[in-house]
């Protein structure tokens, strides 16, 4: 009986233990906001001195009013939060900015930053078109301007990829606008950083029922379809022995 007690403690210790591995560390806020600050110190080590010059700027002004108004302990007090709005406003910009710097110039980048667009705008994960050669990309949105297409490359190469998109979109879609826009650094091209700010930017001519049509419709269209042959597990195929023989 002793062995069989001590063999069930061994085991309820066991599982104990193994329960408070698997048991994720929540996480705080504030956990967030230092990964946030040490990315963004990363890519830009002026952050910090740009946070503490908008807290001191901000609470400074404060002051400066208080005294020539009333008493300065009310406007401290008033001024110590709008600072530490203020730095934050700084570290959220400097992150954003932080972020595109990490992703320039990787494929799929602009499909990133068409993440952040807001106001029913809604875009494809996978590319509608693509130059494999060139890993050049078009990315697909809709939203109450119309449709939206970005490409990423060199203008010479996203020209023709836009246009064969935009004629695609055209047949099925004939009254409704396309806007065709370019992200790059080039010439006439949208920056990585602006891209989502162009979007927005668009003017609504659409209603939400029509934006969920034209989504129906442009379901038709698809996307990039790879030449796999249909019925074939590309993982599982094996290779056919009797014409390696030559038979």
């Amino acid at each position: 009986m002793a062995r069989t007690s001590s063999g069930d403690d061994a085991r309820n210790d066991v599982a104990a233990s193994a329960s408070k591995q698997k048991k994720p560390k929540k996480r705080r806020w504030y956990h967030q906001l230092w990964d946030v600050y040490k990315m963004t110190r990363k890519q830009n080590p002026l952050v910090t001195w740009w946070m503490l010059a908008s807290f001191i700027g901000v609470v400074a002004v404060a002051l400066l009013i208080g005294v020539l108004t009333g008493p300065w302990v009310y406007a401290l007090v008033i001024g110590v939060p709008f600072g530490v709005l203020a730095a934050m406003f700084v570290l959220s910009r400097s992150a954003e900015k932080a972020a595109y710097t990490q992703i320039a110039g990787q494929p799929g980048a602009a499909r990133a930053a068409l993440g952040t667009v807001r106001g029913g705008w809604t875009f494809e994960d996978e590319p509608v078109a693509v130059d494999a050669r060139n890993q050049d990309f078009v990315f697909r949105g809709v939203g109450k301007a119309g449709v939206v297409l970005v490409s990423e490359g060199p203008p010479h190469r996203a020209t023709r990829l836009l246009d064969q998109e935009r004629k695609k979109v055209s047949r099925i879609l004939s009254n409704v606008p396309v806007t065709l826009i370019q992200c790059g650094d080039g010439e006439g091209q949208v920056p990585l950083t602006k891209l989502a700010r162009a979007v927005t930017r668009l003017k609504s001519t659409l209603t939400r029922a029509e934006v969920a049509e034209i989504s129906k419709r442009l379901k038709a269209i698809g996307g990039v379809k790879l030449p796999i042959p249909k019925g074939i597990d590309p993982t599982r195929a094996r290779p056919d022995r009797k014409g390696m023989r030559g038979r």
